[in-house]
């Protein structure tokens, strides 16, 4: 019997603790073990949960339990989840999270103090949810050099990306929208405006590449600035507006990473990414190109990912199953501003400002050539340019959305 404590009794690790309780049978054959959740730790009472008898507000009370070989970290953030995290680690105990800001921040750190402790931190459900992404890129995809891996990593923002497709709404319409049925939070700022994603990619890069990036030093762009002819004017072109996070390797020594809003090819399979469902691709020198496609969050998918990773920490009690990356070096990363891309402007200014600035150009749109188009708005694609070089052709220029295009 191996014994597991719960810290966070919100809706991951209540959905934690359901499944181990619904499945305790196909998990134990899994696991080649009988697994029971001991102690939950969280500073609400929950008279009314049939798991009550188990919820203490005391951590120390797991912390300093020889028994409990398992710690699930589902509190969420990077203040007390890190303090009790390392505690954990450094009392011997194996820790699995679905916590992709601790993760992203602190992951070398925590990472370091399990492979010294000869214990396990796994985070399987801190990027994709209940999707398998972090096993495949450590395991089954290890005999590859990977050199790209990008994605639809949010599952708010591609709702709302979705919805103003298919519904000719507003941004601001949608996002009430979400709200209501509980897909965005009342403060949807960390969704909106790329950090979450920003968190989820910045872990993929440090899976692929092998050191750590910072999400506090990467470019995010959210996508409060989508307009309703954004999407109209994409989809002239043949693309739809998708929020990527994607990093790659530039050469042996260097990478970039950012997160924004792209324009892509609906000949791309990520443009059949609708709804709440996420994506992942993932290009290695070997394999070409794989995708990973499911629900990125939510109760039960997540804690389907957090509840094998427990498996897996039980199975490699004495074995530990080593993740981990390097410090990286100053420059290692490289400003995204720096990469040559296509771009998609919408701007007010007119004919001759345009063609000053960028010659002759494909137009996708005149003014007032559809109902809601601006009287005075162009719309077009440029040739590959760097963000830097753009920024400086558009000076003097009223530009109203700037995209990037993923060919």
């Amino acid at each position: 019997m191996v014994n597991v404590a719960i810290l966070g009794f919100g809706t991951v690790g209540s959905g934690v603790a359901e499944v181990m309780e619904e499945n305790a049978i196909s998990i134990a054959h899994n696991a080649l073990e009988k697994i029971k959740v001991k102690r939950i730790v969280d500073v609400r009472d929950f008279p009314d949960s049939p798991f009550s008898e188990m919820i203490t507000r005391d951590f120390s009370l797991v912390e300093n339990d020889p028994d409990i070989k398992v710690v699930v970290e589902t509190i969420g953030g990077a203040g007390v989840a890190y303090d009790y995290t390392k505690r954990s680690l450094l009392a011997g105990k194996s820790v699995v999270t679905s916590n992709k800001e601790l993760v992203a921040t602190h992951g070398h750190e925590l990472l370091s103090i399990a492979k010294e402790k000869n214990v396990n931190y796994l985070f399987e459900a801190s990027v994709g949810g209940g999707i398998p992404i972090i096993r495949p890129i450590t395991q089954c995809l290890t005999a590859n050099e990977l050199d790209e891996v990008y994605g639809i990593l949010n599952g708010t923002t591609n709702y709302i990306l979705s919805q103003m497709v298919q519904g000719n709404v507003t941004f601001e319409e949608v996002l009430k929208d979400a709200q209501r049925l509980g897909y965005a939070e009342a403060d949807p700022t960390a969704d909106i405006e790329g950090y979450d994603a920003a968190r989820k990619i910045c872990i993929l890069a440090d899976l692929c590449f092998g050191k750590s990036v910072d999400p506090n030093k990467i470019s995010i762009s959210g996508i409060r600035g989508v307009t309703a002819q954004d999407v109209e004017y994409a989809r002239r072109l043949g693309y739809k507006i998708k929020l990527l996070g994607r990093a790659y390797r530039l050469d042996g020594e260097h990478i970039t990473a950012y997160v924004s809003p792209h324009l892509i090819s609906k000949t791309s399979l990520l443009s059949n990414v609708d709804g709440v469902m996420n994506g992942i691709v993932v290009h290695g020198n070997a394999l070409g190109e794989a995708m990973f496609y499911g629900a990125g969050a939510g109760k039960r998918p997540t804690a389907s990912a957090v509840v094998a990773d427990v498996i897996d920490a039980v199975k490699h009690m004495q074995a530990r199953k080593y993740l981990g990356w390097e410090e990286s070096e100053d420059g290692y990363v490289v400003d995204a501003a720096d990469i040559k891309m296509r771009w998609y402007l919408r701007t007010g200014s007119g004919l001759e400002d345009i063609g000053r600035a960028f010659g002759n150009v494909r137009l996708i749109s005149y003014p007032g050539d559809y109902p809601g188009a601006g009287p005075d708005e162009y719309a077009f694609a440029t040739e590959p340019i760097t963000g830097r070089e753009l920024e400086r052709m558009l000076s003097g220029m009223d530009v109203r959305s700037m995209f990037r295009i993923l060919d």
